[in-house]
């Protein structure tokens, strides 16, 4: 395989250990891998991998042939109603962060905000202040101690905290989480006949950030391989692998544009090599070292692995067929279903071999109780240098903004490049995501899940000025053909995102290109005070003869050379964000309710929590908006949680009140 610079950059920077080179590192897994089959085995693995034809998921690649080495993407981790099993839980979340994995979690069974709580006078705070817990758990525990994990965030239709739950990623929280609403057949039927409001504030949300995403609970459990042990309730954190409580799922994916060859696949080779694949990955079941104990009896039990795809898009383009026409999708139907029938009969074959997944009832033994899913192939489509899984190509030249959005990798489509070059560029045939209607992207998507155990990962992308009924089409569309879930992106939705069409779009204009707001000529202000434990705080803010705030200014006294520049800076940054078109009301939402170490108490009887507590409560004075301080705070006293009652923000272990 030919790597190029963006390519080495990822692997140098992830990928390779100290003085290994790309091909040493596919011996490396090969070999450790392939550790119970024949040196001929293992030279074949070797080859598909250097060859480009097949990649394992990244935590196979990083960690083969370390000591405990972890090779499983991602976990679903069960959650009870119980305060052990939701620390339980937190502790496993740690534990596979640690190990380089991804979690799912189904919230469903908490009890809703405001449910009384036994042994105790106060009452639960419900699903999304737990969903804090575990964001926060997430900051701090990097996953294989170099990059922050993932997480899915699911809940019931039916449960009451819905509403809560769908508005939760609007306001900045929960940044390590997707979310998506598990919805019933029953739901769905009232959405599609606008009898269901809270689909509809789902759709709004969703065109607003991306989220919530939505799962098909009766199609996910009508396809599931082994019904008779039970319905599964949550996914890994992209969604497709739907597993039951502490499954693992082993991933890796076939580079489909490597199989076509002037203009045609070649079916022979690409069985050979889904077959190998398909060993290759009921290998990596038995040599990984797992997390915890009940994750590696849940994974042994059934042996599920995922053979997925990467490089659709550029195969097409091999093929000179447009992404999204009638022949692409019915092309699609066909291959995976090639893919998925060969990998039934290799894994028909291991169990003749190895014998069936312990968990296995049926006619004919299988080694494994799921074989295809198609993930996203991030990364390691990257390091192929070819489009992510099924989807088309976001833009033949655009920007990454990689590695946590610390390093922006400059991308010009190989092929594209080629194309031009050669003169067989052709505008019909070489589309990006952009110009793909919502119906020919949900098409798609649902070609492949006619042949897939597990499920499908694909975001419908949107341009800007796609509207809300865009998104409601979309979810509509997707649960009608029998996709197990749905993920859209409304291009620009979010103040910063992964993928930037343009060649040096991630050079931005002289002041941010937002508009900047000077604070020039006579302005008006309004000073508030407010007692802190550090003296009186005083706060002022100066609007324009508009009435638009511009500048703010924070000062304290009698508290030291140190907390009176800090609360000069906050006045800055302030001033800064004022400048640029911040609201008010979201500096007082970022400020209010973080908690010091030295909390007083107003003429009124209410609670300043810290100097930026007291800032945000002047703000409020001024402004006249005050703003609502959600529960799952941390208690100032003791350090719990905090929970909402009678209109005020309390902690049960304690009683401490905000009010």
């Amino acid at each position: 395989m030919i790597f190029d610079d963006n390519a080495m950059t990822i692997l140098k920077k992830r990928y390779l250990w100290p003085g290994e080179t790309p091909e040493g590192m596919f011996r490396r897994v090969a070999d450790y891998v392939g550790a119970m089959d024949s040196q001929d085995v293992r030279n074949e693995f070797y080859e598909m991998m250097n060859n480009g034809e097949f990649l394992p998921n990244s935590p196979t690649l990083m960690n083969a042939g370390k000591p405990g080495a972890q090779l499983a993407a991602c976990f679903v981790i069960p959650i009870e109603d119980s305060m052990e099993s939701i620390m339980a839980a937190a502790t496993a979340q740690a534990m596979v962060f640690k190990s380089g994995g991804g979690t799912g979690f189904n919230f469903s069974k908490l009890r809703p905000a405001g449910s009384p709580i036994s042994h105790s006078i106060g009452t639960a705070s419900g699903p999304v202040s737990f969903m804090e817990l575990y964001d926060k758990v997430t900051d701090v525990v990097k996953a294989g101690g170099g990059r922050r994990g993932a997480n899915m965030g699911i809940l019931n239709c039916g449960h009451p905290d819905l509403e809560a739950f769908i508005r939760a990623k609007g306001t900045g929280r929960l940044t390590n989480f997707n979310v998506s609403i598990m919805a019933t057949d029953e739901w769905m039927t009232r959405a599609k006949c606008g009898q269901e409001p809270l689909f509809d504030l789902a759709v709004e949300q969703a065109w607003k950030t991306g989220d919530p995403g939505m799962l098909f609970y009766d199609t996910i459990n009508q396809r599931n391989t082994t019904p008779w042990l039970g319905d599964i309730e949550a996914t890994n954190p992209c969604g497709e692998t739907p597993l039951y409580p502490y499954e693992a799922c082993n991933l890796g994916s076939l580079n489909i544009s490597e199989f076509v060859e002037q203009g045609k696949v070649d079916y022979v080779r690409l069985g050979h090599v889904t077959r190998l694949a398909v060993r290759f990955l009921d290998d990596v079941i038995d040599m990984n070292t797992y997390p915890l104990p009940m994750i590696a009896e849940a994974a042994l039990r059934t042996r599920k692995i995922g053979l997925g795809i990467m490089g659709w898009a550029d195969a097409l383009l091999k093929m000179g067929i447009r992404y999204g026409s009638a022949h692409s999708i019915e092309l699609a139907r066909y291959i995976w279903g090639f893919v998925d029938r060969a990998a039934f009969e290799a894994s028909r074959e291991l169990a003749k071999e190895r014998g069936a997944y312990p968990a296995f009832r049926g006619e004919v033994p299988v080694r494994n109780a799921t074989r295809t899913c198609i993930a996203p192939t991030g990364t390691i489509s990257l390091i192929a240098g070819v489009s992510s899984g099924i989807e088309p190509v976001f833009a033949y030249k655009h920007t990454r903004m990689a590695f946590a959005g610390t390093q922006a990798l400059e991308y010009v489509h190989p092929l594209y490049r080629i194309a031009m070059e050669e003169g067989w560029y052709d505008p019909d045939v070489f589309v990006c995501a952009h110009d793909i209607s919502v119906q020919e992207q949900v098409a798609m998507q649902a070609a492949f899940q006619e042949h897939t155990d597990l499920a499908v990962s694909k975001t419908i992308n949107l341009r800007n000025n796609a509207t809300v009924e865009d998104v409601r089409e979309a979810y509509l569309m997707a649960w009608e053909y029998g996709c197990k879930g749905i993920t859209v992106y409304r291009d620009g939705c979010l103040d910063s995102q992964v993928l930037l069409a343009g060649e040096k779009s991630f050079k931005k204009p002289k002041g941010n290109g937002l508009p900047f707001r000077r604070a020039e000529g006579v302005l008006s202000g309004r000073t508030s005070k407010m007692p802190t434990a550090f003296g009186n705080l005083y706060v002022t803010l100066n609007t324009l003869s508009d009435g638009t705030p511009v500048e703010a200014f924070a000062t304290v006294g009698k508290s030291g050379a140190d907390m009176e520049s800090n609360t000069e800076a906050i006045g800055r940054l302030m001033s800064l964000a004022l400048r640029y078109g911040a609201p008010v009301s979201e500096i007082i939402d970022q400020l209010k309710g973080i908690s010091g170490a030295q909390p007083v108490w107003d003429h009124d009887g209410k609670s300043i929590l810290s100097i930026p507590d007291g800032i945000a409560r002047c703000l409020e004075q001024i402004t006249g908006e005050v703003r609502e301080v959600s529960a799952g705070l941390v208690c100032p006293d003791c350090g719990g949680m905090t929970v909402r009652e009678e209109g005020c923000v309390k902690c049960p272990s304690c009683g401490w009140s905000r009010c």
